[in-house]
């Protein structure tokens, strides 16, 4: 018992001993010393960072090229076998998804080869993440697909559907159209490696980030919906034209829809069984992935089948499916890019270059997370960009992460970049030995190995109810993205998604959740009055707190949203005052005007029942009645008048007594506390706003506190010449806790 009433007064004393207030000034003088930082010369800034000692060259080179760093010291006993079981699985699935994958970027099927090659090998030396596999994509190959299509379309080159010219012509032309696509993917790509790869040096890595989640989830759905209305023909069998840009959608469901009656039956049977057997193979391996030690490649399978098929049935001759065609054998010597396209290429060139770096960090930190290492952001978009520059000399188009491939590394034992190497072995033995077997694959087979790729993607549909359960927010984003980048194409739609994510950010911080917060009994922490039973407001005291910066955006609902939650309007109590006011004048003159009246009144206000109606006060009759008057005899009154200054100070002070008196009436509440922990910056609007906060609510008695200001916002006020005399940095405190303090004391020492 005498424990618990020791606390209670140890309680009350610690509320109610005065706490110094230590601002800036004292801090500096009496607290902290600050660090004596004697400025650089332009020559030892330069030294620091050009000067190269041996520890430093080596540092660099390691960063640059992290294989030296874990080569050395690979266990071969441990790791060798899961790499080479991992690299071979790999490569297997390499070589369907890279000549699917050529089709999409409008490039014939050996390029996408060429493109699982170069730039898997050179992963290998200039990643950082063991487990992704780098290659051709999906999204990426149908962005590359739009440029190609948009700048080299088969009108250039006289090339259309139902074209009757002679075949040796045609095949001409489409050559000629095929050289040109292949001159356009490497313009992209060589212009995307070099974003990626100059963002890498400029240590640009953090670019992903504004491409949030939802975004990145809406954007590759809807280009999954894009990569499935593409394929539809060659699953069809159907020839129509590919469109880009804005619509390009549509364009293709009209066009199908048009040129349905040509369907080619041989090829779409050849599709569905792909697809039926990809699908069922594919469940498969999802449900005993625990019981089968390397998932079935279903995919090699079903190609070496179909074109087995395709070759001893002559689908082609018989049955007028198209095939992959001519795949040389060996590789091409290396060529300069066209740099007179590069003009027209830039904007594609920067969208390609941040989607495929998002996809492929993604991924990389999902499995460093996982296994327990790091991966650098900026080395990565360093990697990417040489793995895309280089490549680019040897016809290749741009590459990325893929999601699937990485997935069967990882399961299949994987545990290095060696993997990755083996897996570009496999493919580099296809394109110079057994390449040109391939060449009666029907192209509907490819179509299938895509679409049936696509089901991750798809399963993607499923953030809706999810983000509709957590954020609303994030499910616009989300829906934003995918509308957009479906209707518009995925450049326009990216640009558009990015913006309207951006303008999330300032509508947060334009509603953001305000609270008022109350105080849990006998602890120092505030939490939201309304959710919480055990917060407890704190008698004339206010906290009002806002999950947002102050700044121009916000100042307007700020101030608003303050007068509506503390419920004081500094503007109605200063309208009440005058009315209080103007009543007593009229009430003086009356007073006046009565002959018989030679004693002078004095009006006392107690504590009077109000009610507020906009800016004005409504005397109520119980109002009228706790007026009263007090008579002063006029001797002593004559005496008052004798000495006008003491008179005169009188009055000030019976005036400045009845107004508070008054105030007290209207608004039980002396101190409002502003929480400032949230509030990261402050602009020169937002200065302005705090500061007409202050001044407005000081003026009708209620002192107004700061609590929880962050250093750098303290900094921030102090270049906008934020305090002056009536502003002090007395007004501050670094918790909120001890603006609480600092009110009860004082609100104790002036109460009767």
């Amino acid at each position: 018992m005498e424990h618990t009433e020791m606390e209670n007064v140890s309680r009350t004393l610690m509320y109610h001993v005065e706490r110094p207030v230590y601002n800036e000034d004292y801090i500096e003088t009496h607290l902290l010393q600050k660090k004596s930082k004697k400025p650089k010369s332009l020559r030892q800034v330069l030294l620091k960072h050009l000067c190269c000692s041996s520890k430093k060259l080596k540092s660099i080179v390691f960063s640059f090229i992290p294989i030296l760093t874990w080569l050395p010291s690979y266990p071969i006993k441990k790791y060798l076998l899961g790499d080479v079981i991992s690299g071979i699985s790999t490569g297997v699935m390499q070589l369907p998804q890279g000549l699917a994958y050529a089709m999409l970027a409008a490039v014939p099927p050996v390029y996408g080869l060429y493109s699982s090659f170069y730039p898997v090998f050179l992963y290998t030396f200039f990643g950082t993440s063991r487990h992704i596999s780098i290659g051709t994509f999906a999204v990426i190959s149908l962005m590359i697909g739009g440029v190609v299509v948009r700048e080299a379309p088969d009108a250039m080159f006289d090339i259309t559907a139902g074209n009757d010219t002679d075949a040796t012509v045609l095949q001409a032309r489409t050559e000629a159209r095929d050289a040109m696509r292949v001159k356009i993917a490497a313009g992209v790509t060589l212009l995307a490696g070099l974003i990626q790869f100059c963002l890498g040096l400029l240590r640009f890595g953090f670019v992903a980030i504004y491409l949030t989640e939802p975004l990145v989830r809406g954007f590759t759905t809807a280009a999954s919906m894009h990569v499935l209305l593409s394929q539809l023909k060659y699953l069809f069998g159907i020839k129509t034209s590919r469109f880009s840009g804005p619509f390009s959608a549509i364009y293709s469901v009209v066009a199908l829809g048009s040129n349905i009656k040509t369907t080619n039956v041989a090829a779409l049977i050849v599709g569905v069984i792909c697809i039926i057997l990809l699908v069922a193979v594919k469940e498969i391996n999802d449900r005993f992935k625990q019981k089968l030690p390397v998932p079935i490649p279903v995919e090699i399978i079903v190609v070496i089948i179909s074109t087995g098929a395709s070759y001893g049935l002559n689908l082609s001759d018989t049955y007028g499916v198209d095939i992959v065609g001519n795949i040389p054998t060996g590789l091409l010597p290396p060529a300069l890019p066209d740099f007179g396209l590069m003009s027209s290429l830039l904007m594609d060139s920067v969208a390609i270059a941040i989607v495929g770096f998002s996809m492929s960090i993604s991924m990389a930190k999902i499995f460093a997370i996982k296994h327990g290492y790091k991966v650098s952001g900026n080395q990565e978009l360093i990697a990417l960009g040489l793995c895309n520059c280089a490549g680019s000399f040897f016809h290749t188009f741009a590459v990325t992460c893929s999601m699937s491939r990485s997935l069967v590394q990882e399961s299949t034992g994987g545990k290095t970049q060696i993997a990755g190497l083996l897996s570009s072995l496999v493919v580099l033995l296809v394109i110079v030995a057994i390449g040109y077997l391939f060449e009666p694959l029907p192209q509907t087979v490819l179509a299938a190995i895509i679409m049936v790729n696509l089901m991750g993607m798809f399963k993607q549909f499923r953030d809706i109810p999810s983000f509709w359960r957590s954020s609303k927010i994030e499910l616009t984003i989300w829906l934003v993205a995918f509308i957009a980048s479906l209707l518009l194409g995925l450049d326009y739609g990216l640009l558009v998604s990015v913006g309207f994510a951006v303008l999330t950010i300032v509508y947060r911080t334009q509603r953001p959740k305000c609270r008022i917060l109350g105080q849990i009994p006998h602890t120092d922490l505030y939490c939201d009055a309304e959710e919480f039973e055990e917060a407890v407001e704190i008698p004339a005291i206010k906290i009002f707190s806002a999950n947002c910066p102050l700044y121009f955006a916000n100042s307007n609902m700020y101030v608003d949203t303050l007068k509506k939650m503390t419920g004081v309007d500094p503007a109605e109590l200063q309208a009440a005052m005058e009315t209080m006011k103007k009543g007593e004048k009229k009430m003086k003159e009356k007073q006046k005007k009565t002959p018989d009246q030679k004693r002078k009144s004095i009006v006392k206000l107690g504590l009077i029942p109000y009610s507020l109606s906009g800016s004005a006060v409504k005397l109520t009759k119980d109002m009228e009645m706790s007026v009263k008057h007090e008579l002063v005899d006029e001797g002593i009154h004559e005496d008052i008048q004798s000495n006008g200054q003491c008179a005169k100070e009188e009055n000030h002070c019976l005036e400045t007594d009845e107004t508070q008196i008054f105030l007290d009436s209207l608004t039980h509440i002396h101190y409002i506390i502003l929480d400032f922990t949230p509030a990261i910056f402050i602009d020169s609007v937002g200065t302005k706003t705090l500061k007409s906060i202050i001044k407005e609510y000081n003026e009708v008695g209620i002192t107004v506190l700061v609590g929880g200001c962050r250093e750098s916002v303290l900094t921030d006020l102090n270049k906008f010449n934020f305090f002056e005399i009536s502003v002090t940095r007395e007004l501050f405190f670094p918790t909120i806790h001890d603006a609480v303090l600092y009110c009860r004391d004082k609100y104790c020492a002036f109460s009767p």
